[in-house]
C-alpha cells in the first residue's frame, strides 16, 4: 500500500500495473470526495485492478493564482491516510508545478505510463484537468472509447441542498461551527508541534501546548474549544483548546492555539499533537483579573467534559 508523503511527479510513480484512478486535491477527505473515493474502490475491484487516489500539492489555486495561500483543513500526511483507510490501495502526494500545469489531459494520462496501466478514470460531474482544464467528462470520455479506459462519474454530494466542498467547510470552520464541519465529514482538525510557551498557563493551574504548525491551517474564529488529540494515533484524549489573542495578559496580538490536555500530566515538547475540535464552547474574552480567568476555565473544563461524555 503506497502513501507517498512527499510530492512527486508523475514519472516518479511507483510501478502499479492495471488501475483505476481519481485525481484532485481532496482536501478534509469530506463526504464528497468519500463519494469519488469509493467509487474508485469500486471500480477498481470490479476490474480486478488497483485503486489509485493523485492528490494534489500544492493547491492548484496558489500556482494558478500568485499570491493566493489556501488554508488547508489537513496536511498532505493527514489527507492520504484517511484516504488508505477508505480502502485506496495507492494514495500519493503528486507535485502541482508549472510542468505539471502545461500537461493537456490526453498528456497527463500518458505521464501515468508505464506506472499504471489505466482501466478506469472517476471523475466528478463537472470537473476537468489539465491545460486550460480540458479534460474534462466528455474528452476523457472519447478518449477512453478508443484508448481502452473507461470514465466513471460521480454525482455532486449535497447536504441540506448545497454541494459539500472543502470551501464550504473553510468558511464553516472559520466561522466557528466545527459541527457543520463535522457534518460535512471534515471535522476541523489542527496539527501542529507543541513547542515552549511563556508557561503561563502552568502557573496558573491550566498547563498548555501551543502548537507550531507546518502548515497554513485553516483555523477557526477565535473562541474556546472542547476537542480530542491525538499523539500518534485516532483522536482521543479530551482538551480544552484556546483559539486567541490572549487579551487577558495584553499580549501582541497574534493568534496562537493553546490546548489544555484533561487529565493529563506530562512533557509534550516537540511532540506532534493532531486536534479535532468537537464544539465550541464560547468566544474569547478579556477577563478582570488571573483570578476571573481561573474560575471560567474551571468552566470551561466542566463544560468541556461534558461535550465530550455526551458525544460531542
Amino acid at each position: 500500500m503506497t502513501r507517498a508523503t512527499e510530492a512527486r511527479s508523475l514519472g516518479e510513480l511507483p510501478p502499479i500495473g492495471p488501475a483505476v484512478v481519481t485525481m484532485g486535491v481532496f482536501d478534509g477527505v469530506h463526504l464528497g470526495h468519500r463519494a469519488a473515493l469509493e467509487a474508485t474502490r469500486a471500480a477498481a475491484t470490479e476490474r480486478r485492478a488497483s485503486s489509485v487516489a493523485l492528490v494534489f500539492d500544492p493547491h492548484p489555486d496558489e500556482l494558478l493564482r500568485p499570491g493566493t495561500f489556501v488554508p488547508r483543513l489537513a496536511p498532505t500526511a493527514v489527507n492520504l491516510t484517511r484516504m488508505a483507510k477508505l480502502g485506496i490501495q495507492h494514495a500519493i502526494a503528486i507535485r502541482f508545478d508549472e510542468e505539471l500545469r502545461a500537461l493537456t489531459g490526453e498528456e497527463f494520462l500518458s505521464a501515468l505510463r508505464p506506472a499504471i496501466e489505466l482501466r478506469a478514470l472517476v471523475m466528478g460531474r463537472d470537473s476537468s484537468f489539465g491545460h486550460d482544464r480540458g479534460g474534462t467528462v466528455d474528452t476523457m470520455s472519447a478518449l477512453g472509447a478508443t484508448a481502452g479506459f473507461d470514465v466513471v462519474v460521480v454525482e455532486p454530494v449535497e447536504v441540506d441542498g448545497e454541494v459539500v466542498s472543502s470551501t464550504r467547510i473553510r468558511e464553516a470552520i472559520s466561522n466557528g461551527d466545527v459541527a457543520a464541519a463535522a457534518a460535512l465529514g471534515a471535522p476541523a482538525y489542527l496539527e501542529g508541534l507543541v513547542v515552549e510557551g511563556d508557561r503561563r498557563g502552568r502557573a496558573l493551574g491550566f498547563p498548555t501546548a501551543n502548537l507550531r504548525f507546518g502548515y497554513r491551517a485553516a483555523m477557526p474564529s477565535l473562541g474556546i474549544y472542547a476537542a480530542r488529540v491525538a499523539r500518534g494515533g485516532p483522536p482521543h484524549q479530551a482538551a480544552l483548546v484556546s483559539i486567541g489573542t490572549r487579551p487577558t495578559f495584553k499580549e501582541d496580538g497574534a493568534v496562537v492555539a493553546e490546548v489544555h490536555l484533561l487529565d493529563y500530566e506530562g512533557d509534550l515538547y516537540g511532540t506532534l499533537l493532531g486536534v479535532e475540535l468537537t464544539a465550541r464552547l464560547r468566544d474569547e474574552r478579556r477577563f478582570d483579573d488571573a483570578a476571573a480567568l481561573v474560575e471560567q476555565m474551571h468552566r470551561d473544563v466542566t463544560a468541556a467534559r461534558i461535550v465530550l461524555e455526551t458525544g460531542g
